[in-house]
């Protein structure tokens, strides 16, 4: 049996990181260069478009990764966007899970990405009928008021680290959606686990090495095309190409995870700005975000297999047979377990859940549902700045999650 789950440990490094992982790192680098390019411009003029606030809310958390909807989130405690934006912006995101999709069901990614979207801003502009932001705000406001002991202090704390990595000096620190030395900054930038020390192993690893990465990744890219084209890797001039090369991507992408020391989230709003600011830290930081999500898919696609081994006692094929039938019968589960899976913080967790349809363990409409529950790293900010705000986010935005999930499995069960 040793055997058995040793060889499914690299047959599920091969396949992670041949079929996802590089195809992810490809992704992530357009889009990291996107927003680099744009350089937030569109977060910081949502302020201007009161009316159509909800709707640019939902095109940032329509945008893979966690980037957009992170940045909307500081934009709601200043009074800047509206709370329905907020909820927008969060039943839009599906964070670093959308790049799974992206790359093994580009086509249900798009589906998902329709029915978010204008789900997003239906609810979005039904919320903001409603008080419950006005109330939110009035809390928040009052909390403040006894921070002022914190503000004062904010002087002593050094602020090297972000002039050390983008070059740009303290006084020409452009915040997104705050100020410097106001509460939120407090919370986001020094208040909560920030960049990595300058002085550590971890951090001269995850920053020198990144290089590295990315010639693994483009080295895997090659040969995860080749793979599409049922090319068959392991056939080739070096024999078990496919699979030492996949194993080999798989291990660089947990150890750079490790140490980065990001196992549930894989970004914050620190790091995000750094991003906008310097490229040199797009790519690295991209890098840690592909090992993050590398990582997980290899945890999924590893579960998977070592559940449908264990399920068929030791037969592959009777466990197959025994899960097809499982979910015929209880795929309303699926679409409850998808929404309160949704429900928790980070994107590790989504992943595994999404790897896990792109498997055909579960139905579209548990994924539909799980992607509107879910916000990605993006809940972690206002988490950060107002607990009671985040709450409430998470309880409004599960509802209309699970509603859809339960209607998109009415559809799939009497059409399809």
């Amino acid at each position: 049996m040793l055997k058995e789950i040793l060889g499914l440990v690299a047959v599920s490094a091969e396949n992670a990181f041949l079929q996802v992982t590089v195809f992810v790192g490809a992704v992530l680098l357009l889009f990291g260069y996107i927003d680099y390019i744009l350089s937030g411009r569109l977060v910081q003029r949502i302020g201007a478009a009161k009316k159509l606030q909800p709707v640019i809310g939902a095109i940032l958390g329509l945008t893979p990764g966690c980037g957009g909807a992170i940045f909307v989130m500081p934009l709601f405690p200043r009074g800047i966007v509206s709370f329905g934006t907020v909820i927008a912006t969060l039943l839009a995101t599906m964070g670093d899970s959308a790049f799974v999709l992206i790359s093994v069901m580009p086509k249900q990614w798009i589906l998902v990405s329709i029915i978010s979207f204008f789900v997003a801003i239906d609810v979005g502009y039904l919320v903001d009928l409603t008080p419950i932001g006005d109330r939110l705000l009035e809390k928040y406001q009052e909390t403040q008021q006894k921070k002022a002991k914190a503000r004062r202090a904010h002087e002593e704390i050094d602020h090297g680290i972000f002039e050390s990595q983008t070059g740009i000096s303290h006084d020409d620190w452009a915040h997104i959606g705050h100020d410097e030395g106001d509460d939120i900054d407090l919370a986001l930038h020094h208040g909560s686990k920030g960049h990595q020390a300058v002085n550590t192993f971890a951090y001269k690893a995850t920053h020198r090495g990144h290089v590295i990465y990315w010639v693994i990744i483009s080295l895997g890219l090659v040969l995860g095309i080749m793979d599409l084209f049922q090319v068959d890797l392991n056939t080739l001039i070096i024999p078990n190409l496919g699979l030492i090369f996949g194993v080999i991507g798989t291990a660089v992408s947990v150890g750079l995870m490790i140490l980065g020391k990001k196992f549930i989230a894989d970004d914050n709003h620190e790091e995000a700005e750094m991003k906008l600011a310097s490229l040199k830290e797009t790519f690295i930081h991209n890098a840690q975000e592909t090992a993050f999500v590398g990582t997980w898919v290899f945890v999924a696609y590893f579960v998977y297999e070592l559940f449908v081994l264990l399920l068929g006692s030791g037969s592959y094929l009777a466990g197959e047979i025994a899960i097809t039938n499982f979910l015929s019968q209880t795929g309303l589960m699926a679409v409850i377990i998808g929404t309160l899976v949704g429900v928790i913080p980070g994107c590790g967790p989504q992943i595994i859940f999404v790897t896990l349809f792109t498997r055909g363990l579960v139905p579209f409409s548990a994924l539909l549902a799980n992607a509107l529950s879910q916000d990605g790293d993006a809940l972690f900010p206002l988490i950060a700045i107002d607990k009671r705000s985040a709450v409430w986010a998470t309880i409004v935005n599960t509802i209309p999650a699970l509603l859809v999930g339960l209607l998109a499995y009415w559809i799939e069960m009497s059409f399809f």
